[in-house]
C-alpha cells in the first residue's frame, strides 16, 4: 500500500471504495502490523493540522463594530428627498428611485430566503455524512489498537472476573496504560456528542482508576472512560465463569459499536439514527435501528439483560459503565 494513501486515510480525501481497502488492510495479520506502525508516525506528523480543522472565534465585539459601521455607512449616503424622473422604468411605469430600493431589497431577500431552502437541507446532509465519516474513522483507528493488543496478549482486553473495575469501558484504560492510545485526543468521542460538547474528556490510566476507587469521582470515571462507544461484555460459561475476549475473528461477532442510551435499544449518538458497529475481523458496519438487532440483540443477551453473553456466539455491547 502507498504512503499516501494512508495520509489521504487520515485526510478523510478517500471515497468510500479506497476507505474501506486501507481498513481491510490495517486489520490483515500480515501486512496490518507494519501499516499500523507506519499510519501512527503519519498520525503524529499531522496532529498540528488539527488545529485547523476547528473553525476560528470570532473576534470580540466584531458584531458591535459592523452595525456601528453600518449605522456610519447609512448616515453618509441619506436618501434623496425627491426621486428623479429618469428613474428606471417598470412594466412600462416609472419607478421612483426610492421604491426602486425598496423593490430592490425585496428581491434579493426573496432570493436568499429560495437560496436558505434549496441549500440548507444539503448543508446539513454534507454536516452529518462528514460527522459519521470521522466517526467511523475514530472506531476504525481504535480498531488496530485492539489488534495489536490480542497480538501482544492473544486476547483483547476483557472485564475482570467481578470487583468495581469489572466494567465494560475498562478496555479504555488499558489500552491508555499500554500507551495505545493518547488519554485526551478524542479519538473514542463522537463529533458534537453530548460528551463531546462538554469538553476535557481524558481517559484515565489503570492506576488512575484504582486510585479513585471508594470516592465519588470514580463513578464519573467508570461512565466516561469509555467515550461515546460501547464494547462487548464478552461471554460467562456454563459454570457462570467470565471467558476472555479472544480473538476468533469472526466477521459477525460485535466488538464495539455506539453505545447504547439508557432505554438500551438504540444509540442517541447520531441524530440521523445511524450505528457504527466493529466486528471482531476487523470491518466496520453501518446500520439503522430496524436492521440493528436483526440477528441477535446487540445491547442485549439472550436474557434480554445488559450482562454478558450467555454462551460463546451470544454478543452483547455494554456502555462503559455496564458490569458483565
Amino acid at each position: 500500500m502507498r504512503e499516501e494513501e494512508l495520509v489521504g486515510y487520515l485526510l478523510e480525501a478517500l471515497d468510500d471504495a479506497e476507505s474501506r481497502r486501507v481498513e481491510t488492510a490495517l486489520v490483515d495479520p500480515d501486512q496490518g502490523p507494519g501499516l499500523r506502525r507506519q499510519l501512527e508516525i503519519l498520525r503524529r506528523a499531522i496532529r498540528p493540522l488539527e488545529r485547523d480543522r476547528r473553525p476560528a472565534p470570532a473576534p470580540a465585539g466584531l458584531a458591535a463594530r459592523t452595525l456601528q459601521f453600518v449605522a456610519a455607512q447609512t448616515a453618509a449616503d441619506p436618501v434623496r428627498p425627491k426621486p428623479r424622473p429618469s428613474a428606471a422604468a417598470h412594466d412600462g411605469r416609472w419607478v421612483p428611485a426610492r421604491g426602486r430600493q425598496w423593490l430592490d431589497r425585496a428581491i434579493i431577500a426573496a432570493s436568499a430566503l429560495a437560496a436558505c431552502i434549496l441549500v440548507a437541507p444539503l448543508l446539513l446532509d454534507s454536516v452529518a455524512q462528514s460527522r459519521a465519516l470521522r466517526a467511523r474513522r475514530n472506531l476504525q483507528q481504535v480498531s488496530a489498537k485492539l489488534q495489536e493488543y490480542a497480538e501482544a496478549h492473544r486476547i483483547y482486553p476483557t472485564p475482570p472476573e467481578s470487583g468495581p473495575l469489572s466494567r465494560a469501558g475498562i478496555y479504555a484504560p488499558t489500552l491508555v496504560s499500554e500507551h495505545r492510545l493518547v488519554a485526551d485526543d478524542g479519538v473514542l468521542l463522537v463529533p458534537d456528542s453530548a460528551l463531546a460538547r462538554r469538553g476535557g474528556h481524558r481517559v484515565p490510566t489503570l492506576d488512575e482508576l484504582r486510585a479513585a476507587m471508594g470516592t465519588p469521582q470514580f463513578d464519573e470515571l467508570v461512565r466516561s472512560m469509555g467515550g461515546d462507544y460501547g464494547y462487548t461484555l464478552g461471554h460467562r460459561d456454563a459454570a457462570g465463569v467470565l471467558q476472555p475476549n479472544r480473538n476468533l475473528r469472526r466477521a459477525h461477532h460485535p466488538l464495539m459499536a455506539d453505545a447504547p442510551d439508557e432505554g438500551g435499544e438504540a444509540s442517541s449518538n447520531h441524530p440521523e439514527g445511524i450505528h457504527h458497529v466493529l466486528f471482531e475481523d476487523g470491518h466496520v458496519e453501518t446500520h439503522r435501528v430496524e436492521s440493528l438487532h436483526r440477528d441477535d440483540h446487540l445491547y442485549r443477551n439472550h436474557d434480554g439483560e445488559s450482562r454478558a453473553g450467555k454462551d460463546l456466539d451470544d454478543a452483547v455491547i455494554g456502555d462503559s459503565h455496564h458490569q458483565p
